[in-house]
């Protein structure tokens, strides 16, 4: 089984960048979205081996996740529970043997101004995907904002102090595994060093891959010998992160 996430920064603008080819070739048979900054009206994606289930933020432009399955899920639910439901930031699919859930994590912004928020929803999606994890495994995919360890990160020194690497962050996703969960890109590469997810639009740090790894398929530790490959496919264009990609045995 293969699962992709992608953070398309703008699903319109990556749609002009070649996003329909790629979702077309790469066969997935679960493909989800992030910061999708769209609302219902403005789709125009045609995916018929797809069933598509869309959560959108009530400001417009903004934020957003989707999630497209070849297989229609038993339930779909959008939202934890939290006050950041109006930003769209999540998407849970059942199936039979798993769920899997699409997020958006918030961004503590700059001198982490919005770090509390963010702490309170860490606790609040914590305690969601361990509610789920106890009926079924749980597959978590999505930016996570948050580069984990110092090999995530390009300089890990000179941002420990701001959004995506502070202290704070990094314990919380910390808290998140130990929960029941495993990064499966760490699980099959724990000392592979420069490969990252996101790359901001500034000092062409994609082109000298001063990067950071916030973009993730978590999966809950019952199924993570079913792991046979994680990766980040950092040479697809059309959005300043790269899609990440998930296989399982069957």
């Amino acid at each position: 089984m293969k699962l992709i996430s992608w953070n398309v920064n703008g699903l319109r603008a990556c749609q002009k960048k070649g996003f329909d080819d790629y979702l077309l070739q790469s066969d997935a048979d679960i493909f989800c979205l992030q910061e999708t900054k769209l609302q219902e009206d403005q789709i125009s994606l045609h995916a018929p081996s797809y069933h598509m289930y869309w959560s959108f933020a009530e400001k417009k432009g903004y934020s957003g996740t989707a999630l497209f399955s070849k297989e229609e899920p038993i339930s779909v639910e959008t939202g934890i529970g939290h006050p950041l439901d109006s930003e769209g930031r999540t998407v849970t699919a059942e199936f039979e043997r798993y769920y899997v859930v699409c997020c958006y994590t918030p961004n503590s912004q700059e001198k982490l101004a919005r770090l509390e928020t963010r702490m309170d929803w860490d606790d609040a999606f914590r305690g969601y995907v361990s509610s789920l994890n106890e009926i079924k495994p749980v597959l978590i995919c999505g930016d996570l904002n948050v580069a984990h360890n110092p090999i995530d990160i390009k300089h890990p020194k000179a941002n420990e102090k701001n959004a995506g690497y502070s202290i704070q962050e990094r314990e919380h996703f910390s808290k998140l595994l130990q929960s029941g969960f495993t990064d499966s890109f760490r699980y099959l590469h724990p000392n592979l060093a420069d490969a990252y997810s996101w790359w901001s639009y500034r000092f062409n740090a994609r082109a000298n891959n001063a990067g950071w790894r916030i973009d993730y398929w978590l999966v809950g530790d019952e199924l993570k010998e079913s792991i046979v490959e994680s990766s980040i496919e950092a040479d697809i264009m059309g959005s300043d992160h790269a899609p990440v990609v998930l296989t399982l045995t069957d």
